[in-house]
């Protein structure tokens, strides 16, 4: 039984590390500026963990094979009361780990959160709700204008979704999608907003992901580098029509994002 053991558990260890090193299910071509750096990450980390899993896997096949029953280590159990040297070890190690990866990715993942976006990016402002997206974006004089929960009417289509209030002269330009289209090449300012509960805006291509949480508008930014379109998802369980929460970021030339900016415009005349 122990040899049986040793070989079943070396052998899902070797099959599942080659699927890793063969990329067998890997992440998406990266479309975004800050994508390279996130999956160096994300590949450092697998083969710093992918080492220690192995050399665990591997370990404990072995003493499954060599202290199995009637084998030749085979004898009675003694009580240890552990090594206080072995212990403080591995955690120290463990804890040198953890927080050494945690310092390597955290420019990354601050610079999308904690950086203001650069002056000059292109604002979309991105509501989630049950169970639809809405992008919003403030037209030539750069402002949004007022949204009032009174106004929200689904049936009047995105603009009465979000409640756009009519009165407000900043609101005339602005408009309203449920495609995300942004240009090539420019910074691109999110800001997240959620109007019933938790959501999170996930574009795996862009490396890009965040919750939206009701009450707060998170700024956020990245910066598409290649055209095309790119699946978007809800990444938070948030109701039966959760699955329905998908779409695509179109990622367009400068060019055709100030065409399709205007003809929208034009709609609205």
């Amino acid at each position: 039984m122990g040899l049986v053991l040793l070989l079943v558990i070396w052998l899902i260890t070797l099959v599942s590390t080659y699927l890793f090193i063969a990329k067998t299910w890997w992440l998406p071509v990266g479309a975004s500026a800050a994508a390279a750096g996130i999956d160096h990450h994300f590949t450092t980390t697998f083969i710093l963990m992918g080492a220690v899993f192995v050399a665990a896997q591997l370990a404990l096949g072995w003493f499954a094979w060599k202290y199995r029953e009637g084998g030749a280590s085979s004898k009675g159990a003694e009580y240890s009361h552990g090594n206080v040297t072995l212990e403080a070890l591995w955690t120290v190690l463990t804890i040198v780990l953890f927080v050494g990866m945690n310092l390597m990715s955290r420019s990354i993942w601050a610079s999308e959160r904690f950086d203001s976006a650069k002056p000059g990016a292109v604002q979309v402002e991105v509501t989630g709700m049950q169970f639809a997206w809405y992008f919003r974006y403030p037209g030539p004089d750069a402002k949004f204008g007022a949204t009032k929960p009174e106004l929200e009417d689904a049936s009047l289509g995105s603009a009465g979704a979000l409640g756009l209030d009519s009165n407000d002269p900043a609101s005339k330009d602005d408009v309203v999608s449920g495609v995300m289209v942004v240009p090539v090449n420019r910074e691109i300012e999110v800001i997240l907003r959620a109007h019933d509960v938790i959501h999170s805006f996930f574009v795996p291509a862009m490396r890009f992901k965040q919750d939206a949480v009701p009450g707060l508008a998170i700024h956020m930014h990245f910066t598409p580098i290649q055209t095309g379109e790119y699946e978007m998802a809800c990444a938070e369980l948030c109701g039966l029509g959760h699955y329905k929460m998908h779409g695509i970021v179109k990622v367009v030339s400068q060019e055709e994002f100030d065409q399709w900016l205007a003809a929208r415009e034009a709609e609205k005349q």
